[in-house]
């Protein structure tokens, strides 16, 4: 990989930035964010070929595709602006074209075998009822770390589980609290592989408007990542395996994590674009932060 590409990379996630309502733009990159992606593109793997996950999984990664591993994937986040760092975090996978307008993260949480029985019942107008509610909860530990608070406005998809193949897929817009501008909604396009022992996730991040272009993009991504044999979703063992204390509707909702006192102050119920704090998962729901800035004044 060249010193050119990890620019593109780059002016990729300054577009996304600005698309999303940010401040940022190359110049005002951080420092060292430059080196971070220049670190990237010399480890960076690009499609064909064959992703290796934790002994867990491989992600088959297509043609036009760029896998980035940690460390560096984590360098990215924090050069993007997120602090800490989040050891579920896999790697991220860019587009090559840097119009794409999208990137994803993967993460894997080992929080035991979640049962799925009870996407079966499940009603989508109360789940975005209760998402609603835990974000009105959430507003309050926004305040107190000085980020402005958010609403939701909808389901940009609704969950659906694909029991045959254990896949869950959803995606909720969102803006700044009060804001009229239709532009400033933003999206984190949710995607689950569940295995034996935990589950993998793949979240696309992009501008709601772009959402319907690049679904696809997501969806193939997910279709992409497989379980070794012993690890999937059939091969749980009730006798020895732990399973998960909450359910498939808890994956969806943050719920699991406030049952279990796991909500961290900065612990959010739900994935901004604008100022993205990514949901990577319910066991200890630890968010990065916000990856973009504020919006600049006129």
């Amino acid at each position: 990989m060249t010193r050119s590409f990890a620019a593109a990379l780059l002016r990729l996630a300054l577009k996304l930035t600005l698309l999303a309502g940010g401040t940022a733009a190359l110049a005002d990159a951080p420092p060292d964010g430059q080196k971070a992606w220049d670190e990237a593109a010399k480890v960076a793997q690009s499609g064909p070929t064959d992703i290796k996950l934790l002994d867990k999984a491989v992600l088959k990664l297509p043609e036009g595709r760029v896998f980035i591993p940690n460390p560096q994937a984590t360098k990215l986040l924090q050069a993007m602006g997120n602090p800490g760092e989040d050891p579920r975090l896999q790697g991220l996978v860019f587009p090559k074209g840097e119009e794409q307008g999208w990137f994803m993260t993967v993460r894997y949480e080992d929080s035991g075998h979640i049962k799925d029985d009870d996407a079966k019942e499940w009603n989508a107008d109360d789940l975005l009822k209760s998402f609603k509610e835990g974000t009105e909860e959430s507003n309050e530990e926004r305040a107190k770390m000085g980020v402005p608070a958010l609403e939701i406005i909808g389901w940009a998809e609704k969950p659906a589980y694909e029991a045959s193949t254990h896949r869950l897929v959803w995606a909720m817009s969102s803006r700044e609290k009060g804001s009229t501008d239709t532009d400033d909604q933003g999206v984190n396009y949710n995607t689950y592989l569940l295995g034996r022992e935990g589950y993998f996730s793949m979240n696309l991040v992009t501008g709601l408007k772009d959402l319907p272009a690049h679904k696809p993009d997501g969806q193939a991504m997910l279709a992409a990542l497989n379980f070794n044999e012993g690890q999937r979703y059939g091969d749980f063992n009730e006798k020895t395996d732990h399973l998960a204390e909450y359910g498939l509707a808890a994956l969806v909702l943050g719920v699991g994590a406030k049952k279990l006192g796991l909500l961290a102050a900065a612990g959010l119920f739900f994935a901004k674009f604008a100022k993205l704090i990514i949901l990577g998962g319910i066991g200890g729901l630890a968010a990065i932060g916000k990856l973009f800035g504020r919006k600049k004044q006129a």
